[in-house]
């Protein structure tokens, strides 16, 4: 046995070892935010072990680094752990975040500093064992327990006094639809004997789970909702608004999004196919609905945490529309978008609060004229603002232009309107960002920068900021790094037949020279669906 075979049971509890010191070291002077960033640290390095290692050749559907050790014989529940190229990027980014995070809170968060360290490293705990739990027990254990240190971040670190209300709120929206996964799980669990979810989705191809289609379909709703509820997606978003309003800045980096995406991608697709597709034309309407809607919610907002959450509606509902058409472009795109709009999402609210730390507002009637003041500051909100925007060159660019691209592909009736409609949110978004800049940095002197001295960047934000601008070109110019390994697994998720050696298609290379200026490699035989759709 190699470290390929512990690589992910290391990844998952190492922040729980660090969890287990830190409660135990006295809380004095930086310890907590010495430890917590050193373990945090060393979870991401173990991290970068499954790119350099993963086996990119591989037939599409293959799961690697697999640790699968039995644990209860009745009912039959496995420690089974494993990667694709689905889940193998989120835990990457996953364990980027975590130390970008310790550091924003470095001068945040100024009591109860060894609560806010343990929790935030607890929650890191669940978001790894859900990416990488191939039981389905296991993963509801990790998806559970994913609740409990955001409520309590949320109750004791929120900014005002609705924050217990808000965090009671929160946790009442994803736990009751919870319930009903478990349910829902056990049933699955009735009918076949198994929690091991590749033998599941080997059932499913067959079309083996179950005989009773309205079982199925209800079960496959049951799913589907308590994933929606924390995406989330139009109209389930009413926690979403007040838990990032309240929620430190570390917490809401992690908060909406990834975690509920994956399991539609990985549970819902997998064991129900059928369902999926069928239910895929009432997803992409309310996908291209929830990115006007948050967009235009966004273009009135004065509170800039307020503007940001109905922007991260409008851009988890772009990859919503994306992973719903069931084509290779849909898929691929939607799955980029996770890590593009986690990395984006994730800088914009790390300068909301370093802002926030200067002049002790997010009112943007207060602000105005803060590039003369805070030069820096001002270059990493437009940096970022571009990237949110999907400027070409940089990573929102690649993710949004094939979403839209699978859009037009998309059997399903009436995916042109809904395009168009989600092509209008990219329009919107631009302006409410652009004119979020505006107001901050380039009006007149506001009521906060003439009363209150503000100082740019230090050294510690620099280190923090710096990899997220540099993620964004990169990411931007060269996505076939990335597409090596997502690729595969959208082909598998779009119902296409495994090969031996996947290649990227010409949709990706086309992409990738238009945006570095024609210099790329010609495509090998692209993988295209035969009716530009799900089969």
């Amino acid at each position: 046995m190699n470290i390929d075979h512990t690589i992910l049971t290391l990844i998952v509890f190492v922040p729980l070892a660090g969890a287990l010191l830190l409660a135990l070291l006295p809380d004095r002077g930086k310890t907590m935010q010495w430890g917590a960033l050193g373990v945090t640290l060393f979870t991401f390095v173990l991290t970068l072990h499954l790119p350099a290692h993963y086996s990119y050749g591989v037939k599409s559907g293959t799961f690697q680094f697999e640790q699968n050790i039995p644990w209860i014989a009745g009912p039959a529940i496995h420690y089974h752990l494993g990667v694709d190229g689905l889940s193998m990027w989120l835990m990457v980014l996953t364990g980027l975040l975590a130390p970008l995070g310790a550091l924003i809170s470095w001068r945040a968060i100024d009591r109860r500093k060894k609560l806010f360290y343990v929790l935030f490293l607890l929650q890191q705990v669940a978001m790894m064992g859900i990416f990488a739990s191939l039981d389905m027990f296991l993963y509801y254990g990790f998806w559970e327990m994913s609740l409990v240190p955001m409520t309590l971040l949320i109750a004791t670190f929120g900014r005002s006094e609705r924050r217990r209300r808000t965090a009671i709120k929160y946790f009442l929206y994803a736990f009751i639809p919870s319930g009903l996964l478990l349910v829902a799980m056990l049933w699955i669990y009735a009918q076949t004997d198994t929690f091991d979810l590749p033998t599941l989705a080997n059932l499913a191809a067959q079309h083996a789970i179950s005989g009773n289609s309205t079982a199925m379909w209800i079960a496959s709703l049951a799913f589907l909702l308590a994933f929606a509820v924390k995406v989330p997606i139009f109209p389930l978003h009413g926690w979403l608004s007040d838990a990032i309003f309240e929620a430190p800045t570390a917490a809401v980096m992690v908060l909406a999004g990834k975690t509920a995406l994956y399991s539609i991608l990985r549970f819902s697709f997998a064991i129900f196919p059928a369902e999926s597709h069928r239910i895929a034309p009432l997803l992409i309407a309310l996908a291209a609905i929830g990115i006007v809607y948050g967009a235009l919610l966004a273009l009135v907002q004065n509170d800039l945490k307020r503007l940001a959450a109905y922007s991260t509606l409008g851009h988890l509902s772009f990859i919503v529309l994306g992973i719903f058409t069931f084509t290779i472009a849909g898929l691929g795109g939607g799955i980029y978008q996770i890590l593009n709009e986690s990395l984006a999402g994730a800088a914009l609210f790390m300068l909301l609060g370093l802002l926030y730390e200067r002049y002790g507002t997010y009112d943007m009637r207060d602000y105005g004229g803060l590039a003369a003041q805070l030069p820096w500051v001002a270059t990493m909100f437009v940096i970022t603002g571009l990237s949110i925007i999907g400027l070409p060159l940089l990573n929102s660019f690649v993710g949004e232009f094939l979403i839209l691209s699978g859009s037009m592909q998309s059997v399903f009736a009436h995916h042109h309107f809904w395009t168009a409609l989600a092509a209008l949110g990219v329009i919107l978004s631009a302006a409410y960002m652009l004119t979020m800049i505006q107001r901050v940095f380039y009006c007149d002197l506001g009521f906060k920068p003439r009363t209150v001295t503000g100082w740019d960047l230090d050294a510690r934000e620099h280190l923090a900021l710096w990899p997220m601008v540099a993620l964004f070109l990169i990411m931007g110019v060269a996505s076939p790094l990335w597409f090596r390994a997502i690729d595969p697994a959208a082909v598998a998720l779009a119902g296409h037949p495994a090969t031996a050696q996947v290649a990227l298609p010409d949709h990706v290379l086309k992409l990738e020279a238009e945006a570095s200026g024609g210099a790329n490699a010609a495509a090998p035989a692209p993988l295209q669906p035969a009716s530009g759709g799900a089969r």
